[in-house]
């Protein structure tokens, strides 16, 4: 563990994460962690726990971590559809060199169907974007 600990500490929740101001200035030298807020990263809503105020700086790290954390799930978004399409692959090498009958007959229909459906909604936005300029 490093000498010194962040001031701030973020525990990610589903839609964001509950915030905790780190405190090691003691008697026990013991870390205590306060919760300060509540954050939703999809509406960006700070909720203060209790009666507690936000000080301008806990503001202000709040939001350089909602900034940082929208930044690396849209990251993470696009790397699973950079994964998505090496399975395409796969899958497609897999239905040509290794798929039993019995296999393919599970899995046909719903591979059909849902590249369908993608290929629909990609040829629409494609279209959307050469008409929009």
């Amino acid at each position: 563990m490093t000498a010194e600990l962040p001031e701030y500490y973020f525990r990610v929740r589903e839609n964001g994460a509950t915030v905790f101001r780190i405190d090691t200035e003691n008697r026990q030298r013991r870390i205590e962690m306060d919760q300060i807020a509540v954050i939703n990263i999809r509406n960006g809503e700070v909720k203060p726990q209790g009666q507690r105020t936000l000080t301008t700086e806990d503001q202000a790290e709040i939001a350089r971590w909602m900034d940082a954390r929208k930044a690396l799930l849209a990251q993470r978004d696009i790397d699973d559809i950079h994964r998505a399409v090496d399975h395409l692959n796969l899958t497609t090498q897999w239905a040509q060199s290794k798929a039993t009958d019995e296999q393919l007959e599970d899995v046909t229909d719903r591979l059909l169907l849902a590249m369908h459906d993608l290929r629909t909604v990609l040829v629409r936005k494609k279209a959307d974007r050469l008409s929009n300029g």
